[in-house]
C-alpha cells in the first residue's frame, strides 16, 4: 500500500515540479533549443499537457472497461501539426495542472485492487493501471529534467554582456 501511496504522491506533485522548472523563464529562453531536433521549453510544456490529455482517456478506459486498447500516438506529429512552437507555456502548464489534478482525484479514491486492472498498449503491450500511473509519473519527472537541461544549455549559449 505504501508503494501505491508514494506513486500517487509523485504523480500528484508533478505539475509543481514542472512549475518550479519554469520559474523565471521568459523572452528568448522560451524558444531556445539546445540542438537541432530538440524541443524548447514552450514545446515540452505543451507536450506535457497533451500527454496528460491522452493519459486521462487511458486511465478511465482501464478503470471502466475490460482490457481496453491504448493506441500509441506520434508525439512529433502532434508537436508539428498542433503547433507546439506557438503555444503559451503558462496556458500549457495550467492545462497540465488541471488535468493532472483531476486524474489524481480519480486515482486516489480507487480501491487498491483497481490498480491491477489491465489494458493493452499498442507498443508496450499489456499494462496494469499501476504501471500506467508509473509511466505518467516518470514521464513528467523526465521532462522536468529535460527542462532543467534546456535552461542550463540556454545559460551557457547566451551571449555574455
Amino acid at each position: 500500500m505504501a508503494a501505491l501511496e508514494d506513486l500517487l504522491e509523485r504523480f500528484r506533485r508533478a505539475p509543481e515540479v514542472i512549475a518550479m522548472m519554469l520559474t523565471g523563464v521568459f523572452g528568448e529562453e522560451i524558444d531556445f533549443t539546445p540542438a537541432p531536433g530538440k524541443w524548447s521549453v514552450r514545446q515540452i510544456t505543451r507536450h506535457l499537457a497533451d500527454a496528460e490529455l491522452v493519459g486521462t482517456y487511458r486511465f478511465r478506459s482501464v478503470i471502466a472497461e475490460d482490457n481496453p486498447p491504448m493506441r500509441a500516438y506520434d508525439e512529433a506529429a502532434w508537436a508539428a501539426k498542433l503547433d507546439y512552437a506557438t503555444r503559451k507555456p503558462a496556458q500549457s502548464l495550467d492545462h497540465f495542472r488541471r488535468l493532472r489534478a483531476d486524474n489524481y482525484e480519480l486515482l486516489k479514491g480507487l480501491a487498491p485492487e483497481t490498480f491491477e486492472r489491465k489494458g493493452t498498449h499498442s507498443e508496450r503491450g499489456e499494462m496494469t493501471l499501476m504501471q500506467l500511473v508509473e509511466v505518467y509519473a516518470d514521464h513528467a519527472e523526465s521532462h522536468a529534467r529535460q527542462l532543467q537541461g534546456v535552461r542550463e544549455a540556454y545559460k551557457l549559449a547566451k551571449p555574455k554582456k
